[in-house]
């Protein structure tokens, strides 16, 4: 195996939970807390029913259970649908640096393994652990989305990695599954340009599934090419160039997970900071008072959010909530950014497009230059009647410098399981993830799981 394979290995076949610390831990659960409660507020989406459809004609041995249904699949499949429910409202959590993205879309590969490997809540956690310490590694190194790619390349490896602990692969199977991952699926990144789709959303559900695949194939004696990374036209040839994997967590050294971002607000990560001051300015001026909206962001924020045509004219959900003027037309005169902030109905608001045609975004290099140690961004209103308000902020709600706390996080939980779960299966799903550390076999927490209130039907 090449270098760069080989230090992936030594890492995902060598950590042990012992080796981590209680925050870690701590911050571990909160995530897969978070990444549930996102699932079950994607779950009534178009994207998930069609997921849960196609899941529902495979089969598995072992098999695993799609969210919320009860209905069993393969392992591949039920990490494709619960990776669409987790990700369709575009709610879970973030890491930014180098290269950015999601990686929570790499908890349901993680739970379906384990599920269908009634493997014990600690072995989850370190696998959960281990796939975010391969995605967090790669994207301190390796920025993607300025070459075209997607980040569907961190999660295919993170979860490749993640599923091969939990299967307790040798050496020479994880390098297979990781050699298997990568040099098979490395994403464009059309899927996050001009007018998104659904496929923004199931993206990296996509490349879960794969990673998961990588790692049975890799597990029943499949090799995989020898120098993935390193070798004649592999991924440093054409895709990334060469780089070199730092040092990962343990050891004295942080690890990852305690270094991404949970959200406040469902909608891109980059918007979390300018609808915290949307809602601060709302309340010291008038919608129908405002003259002009003036952003100035960072570069990554200007060019995901606030600088295609399509942005001020959002025609599905997918572009609404990757659209700064729509967001913050939104706040700023319904006062909140929520699951039904994206309803078709709202997004054709005439009043909502005549106040977009008011906002304007720009790069501002110096707040670039800041990023990614600070976020940047500033908003300045202008009225009618000559007022001018600004507002700054560096780290909106959520962000590692700006933590959710356990209460914040636990609330967003029970809110986006409240339509479809009762409210004492929810008090008892939540304890149960709670202290998930202690549990033998986490496919009794699933149990919980199940969808009962309000008519709606498992599909």
């Amino acid at each position: 195996m090449d270098k760069t394979t080989q230090i992936l290995v030594d890492y995902v076949t060598g950590l042990e939970f012992g080796q981590l610390p209680d925050s870690t831990i701590r911050q571990t659960k909160k995530r897969l807390i978070d990444a549930i409660g996102c699932a079950m507020g994607g779950y009534v989406s178009e994207p998930a029913a069609i997921a849960r459809r196609i899941a529902a004609r495979h089969q598995g041995e072992p098999s695993a259970r799609v969210l919320g249904t009860g209905r069993r699949t393969s392992m591949e499949m039920a990490t494709f649908a619960n990776g669409v429910m987790t990700r369709y409202l575009d709610y879970n959590d973030t890491y930014i640096s180098k290269g950015s993205g999601h990686p929570s879309d790499m908890i349901p590969a993680c739970l379906a393994v384990a599920e269908a490997h009634r493997a014990s809540g600690r072995d989850l956690l370190l696998s959960i652990v281990v796939a975010y310490e391969v995605y967090t590694g790669l994207a301190d190194v390796v920025g993607l989305r300025d070459l075209g790619w997607d980040q569907g390349l961190y999660v295919v490896l993170g979860s490749a990695a993640g599923a091969a602990r939990l299967l307790g692969l040798t050496r020479e199977q994880t390098a297979n599954a990781l050699a298997i991952a990568v040099s098979a699926n490395v994403p464009t990144r059309q899927t996050r340009s001009g007018e998104l789709s659904m496929w923004k959303g199931c993206a990296t559900a996509a490349s879960a599934r794969a990673g998961v695949f990588s790692a049975l194939l890799a597990a029943d004696g499949m090799s995989g090419p020898t120098a993935a990374f390193e070798g004649r036209h592999g991924v440093w040839d054409q895709v990334t160039g060469p780089f070199e994997l730092k040092r990962l967590g343990g050891h004295g050294t942080a690890f990852g997970i305690e270094r991404t971002n949970l959200k406040f607000f469902a909608s891109e990560y980059h918007s979390q900071a300018p609808l915290a001051m949307a809602l601060e300015l709302r309340s010291k001026v008038r919608v129908e008072d405002i003259e002009a909206i003036n952003v100035q962001t960072y570069h990554t924020a200007y060019s995901e959010i606030g600088s295609e045509p399509e942005k001020w004219n959002p025609q599905t959900r997918e572009t609404a909530d990757h659209s700064l003027p729509y967001l913050l037309a939104v706040a700023l005169v319904d006062g909140f950014v929520k699951v039904e902030s994206f309803s078709q109905e709202r997004m054709r608001d005439p009043a909502l497009r005549q106040l977009m045609q008011r906002i304007k975004v720009a790069e501002n290099p110096q707040f670039t230059l800041q990023f990614p140690s600070k976020l940047v961004t500033e908003i300045e209103l202008l009225t009618r009647g000559g007022d001018r308000l600004v507002e700054t902020a560096s780290y909106p709600k959520g962000h590692a410098q700006n933590p959710m706390s356990d209460a914040e996080v636990d609330l967003k939980f029970m809110s986006l399981c409240e339509p479809l779960i009762d409210a004492a299966q929810r008090e008892a799903l939540l304890g149960a993830l709670q202290e998930i550390d202690g549990a033998r076999d986490v496919g009794r927490i699933l149990d919980l799981l199940q969808i009962t209130e309000k008519g709606l039907k498992p599909q």
